[in-house]
């Protein structure tokens, strides 16, 4: 049990301290390889002695973190590691029809409230040396593929209070490693369901490639509206070896009800190609905080997000470019557009040590508002140590074109859907950025079904 935190119901103890017991009681519940349980142990030690970010933190000053409360969810129970491999028909609907239209993919996996309850992966590719399976069953099988890399990422102390409670609690998560040389033809496919609320849910992910290896990663993460709070924890760890590509995307469209954090650390060894792209659509209230860690020369980083608010949702977006190798090359795309009462935030940081020479690196945020309630701040940075690099950043803030508009709307068209059809055009100088066809198009679907076009 950790340190300081009580099991039962005391005399004077408050609601608070009884959820810290049950959450402190979940540890003790688990039956899993001992190298998991001591970090969750030692990750809820560090969370009990750490406060809540508050608005007098500089990196959370535009979101409101007093009314969260992770001791009064319940954490959905962790994976055993043995799965169960359902059919489609067996699924949530909304799961199910995913699942059943997909395009070509090299692995799939379906998370039901934290239990992976369909996981495929292309035998050629096991054959090869790919793994693909949840970080409990590759603790026991495959130790040597976490031993050096799981939870050792560099967490700010901005992200290590959440990071604490998403290793304490986490749910389930994946292991994927693609050896030297192995080139994934199709994406692997992860979808994550929710469906109760007052609880928590973690997942996390642990992503390996050797040298010169190439794999695109899409996860998305999908709910009913919710009329009970769910807190929802995600990680990404993503190690390139030398010379690899990798392309990672994350697809958000919760429904109502559900708070997102998610913590993304990317790395990069000499010469490989890192691309990145956040989508956010749904929940309540969704962070993301993403880092690339440019550690070899010649690495590249693409780092894209889109997000489209409405009612009084809000986002909020926390990147690091962080340039420690010379010759690299970073670029940021981050397109918002907002209506209604929505709110959001970008905060972003090209950061280049003193030994990064001739480090090219850009950084752009636009933002579109549909309506006079709507609000986005913006606020980009630089943090330069070397003297030979080229570096830039930008942002706007502004309302939809008003010419534009009634051009589309002399053809015809409603102000509503003149405005749709605006927004989908702005995100579209990213979304030509995505490298595979099937995965773009799923992705303007679910923009396309999001503005109600």
């Amino acid at each position: 049990m950790a340190d300081g935190v009580t099991t039962a119901r005391e005399a004077g103890e408050t609601e608070a301290g009884v959820a810290g017991s049950r959450l402190a009681a979940f540890l003790e519940t688990l039956d899993e390889p001992a190298t998991l349980l001591e970090r969750r142990r030692r990750a809820w030690e560090r969370y009990t002695e750490l406060p809540m970010p508050t608005r007098k933190s500089e990196e959370w000053r535009y979101t409101d973190l007093s009314r969260l409360d992770p001791e009064s969810h319940v954490p959905f129970a962790p994976e055993s590691g043995e799965e169960e491999n359902r059919d489609a028909g067996d699924l949530p609907e909304q799961a199910a029809r995913l699942l059943e239209g997909m395009e070509a993919r090299s692995a799939v996996a379906v998370r039901v409230d934290g239990r992976t309850l369909h996981r495929r992966l292309d035998p050629a590719l096991a054959e090869r040396g790919v793994v693909f399976a949840p970080i409990r069953r590759v603790a026991r099988e495959r130790p040597e593929l976490l031993a050096e890399r799981l939870y050792t990422s560099d967490v700010s102390p901005m992200e290590e209070k959440l990071w604490s409670l998403h290793v304490a609690m986490l749910t389930g998560g994946d292991v994927l490693y693609v050896p030297d040389g192995v080139r994934v033809p199709e994406p692997v496919h992860v979808l994550r369901w929710a469906g109760e609320g007052d609880r928590l849910l973690s997942t996390h992910t642990l992503l390996v490639t050797g040298r010169e290896a190439e794999v695109t990663w899409v996860e998305e993460y999908l709910s009913p509206d919710l009329e009970s709070p769910l807190l929802s924890l995600s990680g990404l760890e993503l190690f390139a070896g030398d010379g690899a590509t990798v392309h990672y995307l994350s697809l958000q469209r919760y429904g109502r009800g559900v708070k997102h954090f998610s913590i993304q650390h990317l790395l990069a060894g000499r010469d490989t190609r890192l691309s990145g792209l956040n989508v956010n659509l749904g929940g309540d209230l969704a962070r993301d905080d993403v880092t690339s860690h440019l550690e070899g020369p010649g690495s590249e980083s693409e780092m894209l997000a889109l997000w489209f608010g409405d009612g009084t949702q809000h986002f909020d977006h926390h990147t690091l470019q962080h340039h420690a190798a010379p010759h690299a090359y970073s670029d940021l795309l981050y397109k918002g557009a907002l209506t209604d009462s929505a709110r959001s935030v970008f905060r972003g940081l090209i950061r280049v040590d003193r030994g990064a020479q001739l480090t090219d690196a850009y950084q752009t945020n636009r933002n579109l508002l549909l309506s006079k309630h709507c609000h986005a701040t913006t606020l980009p940075n630089l943090e330069i140590e070397a003297d030979d690099v080229r570096c830039s950043h930008g942002a706007t803030v502004g309302q939809v074109d008003e010419g534009m508009l009634f051009y589309l709307m002399s053809r015809g068209l409603t102000r509503l859907t003149a405005e749709r059809l605006l927004v989908f055009g702005f995100f579209d100088e990213v979304l030509e950025r995505v490298p595979v066809e099937g995965v773009r198009e799923r992705l303007r679907d679910a923009i396309g079904s999001k503005i109600g076009l």
